[in-house]
């Protein structure tokens, strides 16, 4: 057996666990931070991507590290953003001025909003939106709230603007009279005409459907077509453009009291209830109002969708009218 060892040698001393605890509890700045081998950092490792991309900042790439004063500063050209989407083209958008601008003629002068469209060539939704949103920014103005204008002036700084003066004659920004596509215009047709009269436009849209309107009448500015009739039939321009004022404060007049009419109608047929947390509203519905096939579009239930008997055996696929 081997021989035994004593227990002095094994249970320490009350001096040395002392100098254990002093150790243990001094503090991180006083304690030994080097280890007792030799140790070396690893390579920090950079891919060859990066280290070109580095190397092209500080040669021919120096002038696209910030947003250029004047105007966009893209790699690709003043319209392209993207290098790799060509067909992507940042399209100006309007600045402080412009949209001040707008405000100004519509509300302070009273201008209709076509004339304005049609006079700075800016879209009628997009007058419209400048409207609504300098509304909003001078009523929070008034309210005392902080705007974003750190924001504002840094996202404008990195596409191009557009801006308008009121004392000359401006570009225009977008085409206004743009004819978004019909669906009833996307299908195959074919049309008997008679060649002693002229397949006029109202014609066309008549064959596609009976209740279509023609492209002169569904463009946001007929008065402009009308306008362009009017200068060719050799009228002086100045009464033009006054029959044109005339006939675009004519059809919003129009458009704002049917808003109105048909506002007041839906408030006739609810019924409003008040309570402390809700407003509850009732409307007299007739269920059996389905039409003559039950798939009336405004039928009850009609907006969770109508399935599709197009391919349902046995269904008649006989129209029941004729365009």
């Amino acid at each position: 057996m081997p021989p035994r060892i004593s227990s002095s040698a094994v249970t320490p001393s009350t001096s040395s666990i002392l100098q254990i605890c002093n150790v243990a509890f001094k503090a991180p700045q006083q304690q030994q931070i080097t280890a007792t081998f030799s140790t070396t950092t690893s390579r920090a490792y950079t891919p060859k991507a990066r280290r070109l991309f580095w190397k092209w900042l500080t040669k021919q790439g120096t002038q696209f590290k910030r947003p250029s004063e004047k105007g966009t500063n893209y790699v690709s050209g003043k319209s392209h953003p993207f290098p790799l989407n060509t067909q992507f083209r940042s399209t100006p958008i309007l600045d402080d001025r412009a949209r001040e601008l707008i405000w100004q003629k519509i509300i302070q002068k009273g201008e209709t909003i076509k004339a304005v469209s049609a006079e700075l060539g800016v879209d009628i939704n997009r007058v419209a939106a400048v409207v609504r949103l300098k509304e909003v920014e001078k009523d929070m103005i008034a309210k005392g709230k902080q705007l974003a204008l750190p924001y504002a002036k840094a996202i404008q700084s990195m596409l191009p603007t557009k801006s308008f003066r009121s004392d000359q004659q401006n570009d225009p920004l977008e085409n206004i009279n743009e004819l978004h596509i019909h669906p009833h215009t996307m299908k195959q047709l074919y049309w008997p005409t008679s060649e002693s009269r002229q397949f006029t436009r109202e014609d066309a849209a008549k064959a596609f459907h009976r209740k279509m309107l023609s492209a002169d009448e569904r463009v946001p500015h007929p008065e402009l077509v009308q306008m362009e009739r009017d200068l060719l039939q050799g009228k002086n321009p100045s009464e033009a453009k006054t029959r044109f004022t005339e006939s675009a404060r004519e059809s919003e007049r129009k458009a704002a009291e049917e808003r109105i009419k048909q506002v007041q109608q839906e408030e006739a047929a609810m019924t409003r209830i008040n309570t402390k947390r809700f407003e509850f509203r009732f409307k007299e519905i007739n269920a059996e109002d389905v039409g003559s096939d039950g798939r009336k579009i405004t039928a009850v239930g009609a907006r969770y969708g109508r399935p599709s008997y197009d391919r349902v055996k046995g269904a008649v696929k006989i129209p029941t009218s004729v365009p």
